[in-house]
């Protein structure tokens, strides 16, 4: 490492600065190294929680906050790493995780394996990066090319496949126990909301939207009693202790103005110097405040959900209606009642019909422990769903939210596109073995980096083996043997501590999420071994510091 303050002289000994004082420079294969050992000490972190034998993490934020988890995603966002090359492996695990849901931890330990094998090749036989990094995309191509070969294609409508695929996304997590119950309720909620799309070369495929199920958490009770709502749970308490809590049959307004007299957009005064005219003034604002009620009321509404404010005359005349509100809605809660429900978000009253309401067999106010919440249940055909999480304590709660998410996500990869290959491992040992087959087929030294990535795909394996605590080689050749003598899903069994068809055990994994662990990894590499130059500027002091000692 040098500094760059002064980067060379003129013919007359004139210092030439190139930056500012105090920049350093990292070049050529130090660069490399460096970016290398960071990688390999995030992957080094992440390795441990892989798979069902692995262990979880207790990350202490700067306030004190406690965040007890296994997911990678959560682990690299919750540890605020420094390093830019670091950095770089968060955002493989961040890109995965919203991608597609799954495969966060994977995806980082094959970029570090990936990394290592390449600093291998730079060093012992003194491959061009660029060279391994060539051979790197041909190696995951050709991946990606077996794996879709090898997958099995699933009927999305099969329920059983579906709640294996969920209940596998959640067996290294802390609620592994009640699986059963959060991945029902994870495939349940992805189907009703999926709906039929048109590609672009005329084929119909299903489509999921995440952001139509929402997730809602409360510590208390036990994860079994976690339930899926055919609606939307509204964290507001209808407004007056007066309206009814129970509405069965409810049609439903949906408005986003306010039940009260809006103020003026500018300044305006009323000169008002008779009491009469005061009198005069208030009447006419009840009279308006009124005449809305009576609309809503025309059109036989008796459940009112309003994105602002309700006026207390507003409420006094609603409630003499029979009419139930809620207030202070937010706006996402506010489009997803108009998905759930098939009501039309009303801006103003004036245009109010009865074709704009919505309809769901129960809205009820029910106390989830401390808090009052509104749920709208047993709506017709929902597009937009909730699932509400219990737990035992908000730990708990929070690590089953994350892991629901991941459920929810691999349900939505399997529904819009329907493949799936088997875990433990199995599909990993595969590819690796017919990527050394297929290795001496390339030309040149790139065929060196194609037998790394074999290598460094198998750590996958590898890695479940080291964390069930078998005896890697013995256990990794028994792979190879059998896949090549009976079924190529021959993977881990980490539970039984034995080499099995996970087929048969129910173990599977979307195709989806293994072709995104290759493709983020393959590219965070690549990005990494390309950089041979670092220039980092000095600190800047912090405030009330003085930059000379």
């Amino acid at each position: 490492m040098s500094t760059l303050s002064v980067a060379g002289t003129t013919k007359e000994g004139i210092p030439i600065l190139l930056l500012k004082e105090g920049t350093s420079q990292t070049k050529g294969r130090d660069a490399i190294r460096n970016n290398v050992e960071a990688a390999k000490l995030v992957a080094a972190i992440l390795k441990p929680v892989l798979g069902p034998r692995g262990m979880d993490k207790m990350l202490v934020d700067s306030l004190g906050d406690v965040t007890i988890t296994n997911d990678g995603a959560t682990i690299l966002k919750e540890m605020d790493v420094q390093h830019p090359a670091a950095k770089i492996m968060v955002e493989i695990a961040k890109t995965v995780d919203e991608e597609v849901g799954d495969g966060t931890t994977s995806s980082v330990i094959i970029a570090g394996a990936m990394l290592e094998k390449a600093e291998e090749l730079l060093i012992k036989k003194g491959i061009h990066p660029t060279i391994i990094v060539d051979g790197y995309r041909k190696a995951m191509r050709m991946s990606i090319e077996i794996l879709n070969k090898i997958a099995e294609d699933v009927n999305i409508n099969d329920h059983a496949v579906l709640k294996d695929i969920a209940k596998t996304s959640m067996e290294s997590k802390i609620v592994s126990v009640d699986s059963d119950v959060l991945a029902d309720l994870a495939v349940k909620a992805i189907l009703t909301v999926a709906e039929k799309a048109d590609g672009a070369n005329g084929d119909n495929y299903m489509v999921a939207d995440l952001d139509n199920v929402k997730v809602q958490k409360k510590a208390g009770e036990s994860m079994g009693e976690s339930s899926l709502i055919e609606g939307i749970i509204v964290d507001k308490e209808i407004t007056h202790s007066e309206m009814p809590k129970r509405i069965e049959n409810a049609r439903i307004l949906l408005l986003n103005s306010g039940l009260e007299i809006e103020k003026t957009e500018f300044d305006a005064k009323i000169s008002i110097d008779r009491p009469e005219q005061m009198k005069m003034f208030l009447e006419e604002e009840t009279r308006m405040i009124k005449a809305m009620v009576d609309k809503i009321a025309a059109v036989k509404a008796n459940v009112v959900f309003c994105q602002k404010g309700i006026d207390d005359i507003g409420l006094h005349y609603l409630t003499k209606a029979n009419i139930s509100a809620v207030r202070r809605v937010k706006e996402s809660d506010l489009d997803a009642l108009a998905k759930a429900t098939g009501a039309r978000v009303v801006t103003n009253i004036d245009d109010l019909s009865p074709d704009d309401l919505g309809y769901a067999q129960l809205v009820e106010e029910k106390k989830v422990e401390l808090d009052k919440w509104v749920f709208v249940e047993k709506c017709r055909n929902p597009k937009a769903v909730s699932v509400l999480i219990r737990g035992g304590s908000q730990r708990i709660v929070d690590e089953a939210e994350r892991s629901i998410h991941d459920a929810l996500m691999v349900v939505k990869d399997v529904v819009q596109k329907p493949a799936i290959v088997v875990g433990g491992g199995s599909p990993e040992a595969y590819v690796a073995q017919r990527l050394r087959e297929w290795a001496p087929s390339v030309s040149g030294r790139e065929h060196f980096a194609i037998l790394a990535f074999a290598d460094a795909i198998e750590s996958i394996p590898v890695t479940l083996i080291e964390n069930a605590g078998m005896d890697t080689i013995d256990t990794i050749t028994q792979i190879r043997s059998k896949q090549s003598a009976t079924s190529l899903w021959m993977g881990v069994d980490v539970k039984e501590m034995k080499v099995t068809d996970m087929r048969k055990k129910n173990v599977i994994e979307p195709l989806a999420v293994k072709e995104q662990v290759l493709k983020s990894a393959t590219e965070a590499a690549a990005m990494l071994l390309r950089i041979d130059d670092i220039l980092a500027a000095s600190p800047t002091p912090a405030a009330g510091q003085s930059s000379t000692k």
